[in-house]
């Protein structure tokens, strides 16, 4: 059975749709940004197509992206998990945005709760272990509800606690953060979800550590996640 490219139904260029989604996903840039850079290409597309437009294949390319790096991140990236959560304001009320990253940076999951307690750690690290199966060592804060969470699934001894063990996740948060500025914040608890999701998978993919690595490997691999964007959704 052939499966078509969903892209293709569209009069629109799937070159212009791919380039439309990674510029507002990945840069922290608002629709009407988006709008004028693409003008500026001689591409008249309106804002309110760029929010269709990643709407409908924002999750296409996350999920795709996902699934070509899932079996690779379940191989090597269980030696060290670092989780942690923020608050982030929904219609003026407080929600929580947890994260949990590998010792590379590599964004494993993101979930958005309401509350900050035990049940909201149990089911970020449920979700977790699911898709990857449990680590060697998971960093964490002090926050008591990782221990409780931890003890409920048996993997207490698991957790590692300190002062500055768990900065490569707090960084990680850095992004998301000027992306909710340039969005103007939120507006559901969905949308957010939603977003976080992707946005996560779009980061993992560009995401080449420019300042860890020699210029020529980097331009290397910035190419090959170039073209590997340009062939998401195209069969």
């Amino acid at each position: 059975m052939i499966i078509r490219s969903p892209i293709k139904y569209f009069k629109t260029s799937p070159e212009v749709i791919r380039l439309a989604v990674m510029l507002y996903v990945w840069f922290p840039l608002s629709l009407r940004n988006v709008e004028d850079l693409l003008h500026e290409r001689g591409i008249d597309v309106s804002h309110e197509t760029t929010r269709f437009w990643w709407n409908r294949f924002g999750p296409m390319f996350a999920s795709e992206i996902l699934r070509r790096r899932v079996q690779q991140l379940r191989a090597f990236s269980r030696w060290q998990w670092q989780v942690d959560e923020v608050f982030v304001k929904i219609n003026g009320e407080r929600h929580y945005l947890w994260r949990a990253v590998d010792h590379e940076g590599e964004v494993l999951e993101s979930v958005v709760t309401k509350r900050r307690n035990k049940r909201a750690a149990l089911k970020m690290l449920r979700k977790l272990m699911r898709r990857y199966g449990p680590p060697e060592v998971l960093v964490t804060d002090r926050f008591a509800s990782y221990k409780a969470a931890l003890r409920d699934l048996g993997c207490d001894d698991l957790q590692a606690c300190g002062r500055w063990l768990n900065n490569r996740v707090e960084n990680s948060h850095l992004p998301f953060r000027r992306r909710e500025r340039a969005m103007q914040r939120f507006r559901r608890m969905r949308s957010l979800q939603k977003f976080v999701s992707v946005h996560s998978s779009v980061f993992n993919h560009f995401n080449q550590d420019r300042s860890l690595s020699k210029r020529d490997h980097f331009k290397r691999n910035r190419t090959a996640a170039l073209a590997e964007w340009r062939g998401l959704c195209a069969a």
